[in-house]
């Protein structure tokens, strides 16, 4: 059994603090055989809707260097990125990526909601009660349509996001059943313009997305399919990983990818 943990974020990212060696360490430490580090890049501010200024990428190419040196001859490593809410401003996304290094791989991500909800972070709004939490999943399906159809990342991560939040954190009972056309054409737009769809392990919580959703991208000729814990800290590197290979292999599939230079290596589950 192949072991990759392709969705971990390092001291890059503004809600994590660890440095690329560590977080390899940890992903050594649970078997893992590749890491891919996917840290935050986006074109929006964190907490505002200003345009961020320019990336500085020297000193994520400088960690990545020293955590090839120390531990690249014991696991794969891969260099990554998660691109969040590109769908926000497009032409800003395009421009910060200018001078970006060469990245293994990228996950296209939906944190925001819409302006309709004045543009809240999922992991800060709180709605004022579950029909209006059932509406926002609605939007955020909008804002994930419309960054499939934009493109620009190799797998969109987490489909079902908001259930981390709504379900997890304060006890809300949403469902994106009610949404299952919405679903099915971001992932018939995914699978049309040659994209995959990440299975997040989320901490052995429920799976993002779960089984429903994962039968169905696969029975509309869905394949490329990547797992990954969105660890934030060395602890959870590599948990639920070989649980969620079965569960992969419960819904119909027969491998899953990594990647390099984003062309897809495939592993036999």
């Amino acid at each position: 059994m192949y072991l990759a943990d392709y969705h971990t974020h390092t001291q890059f990212s503004p809600d994590a603090h660890d440095p690329m060696t560590v977080m390899a360490q940890a992903a050594l430490d649970a078997g893992m055989d590749e890491i891919c580090f996917t840290d935050h890049v986006e074109p929006l501010t964190w907490g505002s809707n200003e345009l961020r200024p320019p990336y500085d990428w020297s000193a994520l190419t400088e960690d990545f260097a020293n955590v090839q040196a120390a531990l690249g001859d014991r696991i794969h490593l891969r260099l990554g990125m998660e691109m969040g809410d590109a769908q926000k401003a497009p032409a800003h996304m395009k421009k910060l990526l200018e001078d970006a290094p060469q990245f293994d791989f990228i996950i296209g991500s939906v944190h925001l909601l819409s302006e309709r909800f004045g543009s809240d972070d999922l992991y800060l709004y709180s709605p004022k009660n579950q029909a209006e939490a059932q509406t926002a999943l609605g939007d955020y399906l909008e804002e994930v349509l419309a960054l499939a159809k934009l493109g620009g990342f190799t797998v969109l991560g987490h489909l079902t996001l908001p259930l981390r939040y709504f379900n997890e954190m304060r006890g809300l009972h949403t469902s994106f059943d009610p949404y299952e056309a919405e679903i099915r054409e971001i992932l018939k737009t995914l699978i049309e313009n040659g994209r995959g769809i990440e299975l997040n392990v989320n901490r052995g919580n429920t799976p993002l997305p779960d089984a429903k959703w994962l039968r169905i991208y696969r029975e509309l000729g869905g394949e490329l399919i990547t797992l990954g814990t969105d660890a934030h800290s060395p602890e959870h590197v590599g948990r639920f990983i070989r649980e969620r290979q079965t569960l992969l292999k419960e819904c119909g599939f027969t491998r899953f990818c990594t990647f390099e230079k984003q062309m897809p290596v495939w592993h036999a589950l």
